[in-house]
């Protein structure tokens, strides 16, 4: 038995949908409301969490201060005792009843002052593979030349639509005095 074309199954709406200009109308004042309302919650929670956030940096200060004001003295001491610590420096920790420590140097880096400088220093001793030449498409030159840019595999020229609802807002005037 074949399916009958004609009684095709569509799927219930599950959002609300206008059915007249009064009701989009009101539609978007709703929207607004809404949007207002929204701005007042995320308002009040911004400020809660900025006072939580002040009143637990505030009682942790004196923590943080003391944390930095021990591991300095722990530093200086270990870094005077490093030797038999790290057994002549055959191992880079040492293991307290409480804790440990440890010794780690970070990888290398490199840091250059003057970049400008050191770019022309660099290819007027050729030394060139120290430079990198980075080369990438310029999007906006494809955007003035779209119909170049169509011809060229792998490029399309993509336009979206938005769909923006704006409600009407009014604004309080500030009265000067």
């Amino acid at each position: 038995m074949t399916r009958n074309a004609s009684r095709q199954k569509v799927p219930a709406v599950e959002h609300y949908v206008c059915q007249s200009r009064d009701e989009a109308n009101d539609a978007i004042a709703q929207i607004g409301a809404c949007q207002r309302e929204r701005e007042i919650i995320q308002t009040a929670m911004n400020d809660a969490l900025a006072e939580v956030r002040a009143q637990c940096e505030a009682r942790a200060k004196p923590f943080a201060d003391r944390i930095a004001d021990l591991t300095r003295g722990v530093h200086l001491w270990c870094e005077a005792n490093r030797a038999s610590l790290t057994h002549d420096n055959k191992v880079k920790f040492h293991t307290f009843a409480t804790g440990e420590v440890k010794w780690r140097l970070r990888p290398p880096s490199i840091a250059v002052r003057g970049v400008d400088a050191v770019i022309a220093t660099l290819r007027k001793l050729g030394l060139t593979r120290f430079l990198r030449e980075k080369v990438e498409i310029d999007k906006d030159a494809l955007l003035k030349e779209a119909d170049v840019a169509r011809q060229v595999g792998g490029i399309s020229v993509v336009q979206k639509e938005d769909f923006v609802v704006v409600p009407s807002a009014t604004q309080l005037e500030e009265v000067q005095q």
